[in-house]
């Protein structure tokens, strides 16, 4: 087996694994195993595995420098892509399940419960993502402007994370195991950045040696 059949093998692997919470969840309902508020249970779990899917995304890179596995990089735009799904429909539930698209509900809803306000607005974060996530737009953006945009994700976790603590009414282990995470991940990201800005002014500092 060659290297491109294995990624394409590996690639329908991660695909079918992603697309496995929501075929689950749609079992579930088809076979009357949701509670007694399906619609709660449907909100939850696309909300998890959005929030869920938004860390994986963020720890693919931190992983990649620390061990090297530099193939990691071929899975971020689809996970990233799976998180704008999972949370489109977890968007959605809130606006057809439970608010049957009454708009002036909505609208009044959204600021009035700040946790919906920090998950709209994280939604809306990821809509530019998932926009320009294809190579036709890395290229018409160029690198730079490209890895700026894409920061955004940073924004989306920590909404995402606010969104998550502030919708239960007692914050238990599982909302700060997610907190930490996050909080983890992007700190790495800080201390990995000063890092390489302190080696990068340190070679700049270097004087050449006299032949």
């Amino acid at each position: 087996m060659n290297n491109r059949a294995a990624a394409i093998i590996i690639k329908s692997l991660v695909f079918i694994a992603s697309l496995t919470p929501l075929l689950l969840l749609a079992w579930n309902g088809l076979n009357g195993e949701l509670s007694a508020n399906p619609i709660s249970d449907i909100t939850n779990e696309t909300g998890l595995w959005t929030l869920r899917f938004v860390v994986i995304t963020l720890a693919i890179t931190p992983l990649r420098k620390v061990t090297g596995w530099h193939w990691l990089l071929k899975f971020r735009r689809m996970v990233g892509l799976f998180a704008f799904f999972y949370g489109s429909l977890h968007f959605s539930t809130y606006l057809w399940l439970d608010q049957f698209f009454d708009w002036h509900s909505i609208l009044e809803d959204i600021p009035k419960r700040p946790f919906i306000t920090v998950g709209f607005a994280s939604f809306i974060l990821m809509i530019p993502l998932a926009i320009t996530s294809t190579q036709k737009m890395i290229r018409r953006l160029g690198g730079r402007k490209w890895d700026l945009l894409h920061r955004l994700i940073y924004l989306t976790a920590v909404g995402a994370v606010i969104h998550y603590l502030w919708l239960v009414k007692v914050v238990t282990y599982r909302q700060i195991s997610y907190a930490v995470g996050v909080g983890v991940l992007l700190l790495f990201r800080l201390i990995w950045k000063y890092r390489s800005s302190l080696f990068k002014s340190r070679r700049v500092g270097e004087k050449p040696i006299p032949a």
